[in-house]
């Protein structure tokens, strides 16, 4: 439908004028019957507010104070006295009683002993001579030993320095050559050790050489 149209019909325009004739009626009624008064009355009565108080909060406990300073106790100063010597004491000198000299009696001289010399030393035993040979009457022969023959070992020599106390008799035997080694050397210092040989009452060395062959056992 078109604005303009609806704006020309009489219909509308009525049921307006209508309205705001049956509003005024109602107001003039309104004060006539004294209902505007009550409602002024109201209006103008006090109107009472309350004042709602801001709660406050307690304040926050103060901080703990601070912890109080360490005394520091310090240790006692020692004052050095000065050292004072004690008082010299003077010890009285003892008097010495007056010592009566006695005479001196010279003795007579004594008599002059001359020592008798001393003995000479004695004279030390000359080193026993080394001889080439030694006379053994009735030496034995040092045997053929038995590990040799084992190892069929044919022959051998040893040479020895034997020594010879003033009786004649044998008292060491050293090695000094053994062909092959360590072979004939127990039989040989076990066979000269029982020799009885020439003596001239001295001690004296000799060599002596044994020679072995296994033919001749």
């Amino acid at each position: 439908m078109d604005y303009a149209r609806q704006q020309r019909d009489p219909t509308r325009h009525a049921i307006g004028i209508a309205f705001v004739i049956l509003v005024h009626a109602l107001v003039i009624w309104a004060l006539l019957s004294g209902l505007g008064n009550s409602v002024i009355k109201v209006i103008q009565k006090p109107l009472t507010a309350k004042i709602i108080q801001e709660i406050k909060l307690p304040p926050p406990p103060p901080p703990p104070p601070p912890p109080p300073p360490k005394r520091v106790v310090e240790p006692p100063k020692v004052v050095e006295q000065p050292y004072v010597p004690p008082p010299e004491i003077q010890v009285p000198t003892p008097v010495q009683p007056p010592v009566i000299a006695a005479p001196v009696v010279t003795p007579p001289p004594a008599p002059v002993v001359i020592a008798p010399p001393a003995p000479p030393a004695p004279v030390a035993p000359p080193k026993p001579a080394i001889r080439q040979g030694v006379s053994c009457p009735n030496a034995e022969k040092p045997s053929y030993p038995r590990e040799a023959i084992r190892a069929q070992i044919a022959k051998g020599h040893v040479r020895a320095l034997v020594t010879v106390d003033p009786k004649g008799h044998i008292t060491n035997v050293d090695i000094l050559e053994s062909q092959p080694p360590r072979v004939f050397d127990r039989s040989v210092r076990e066979t000269l050790s029982g020799w009885k040989c020439s003596a001239d009452g001295t001690t004296y060395k000799a060599y002596v050489d044994i020679n072995f062959t296994l033919n001749d056992e």
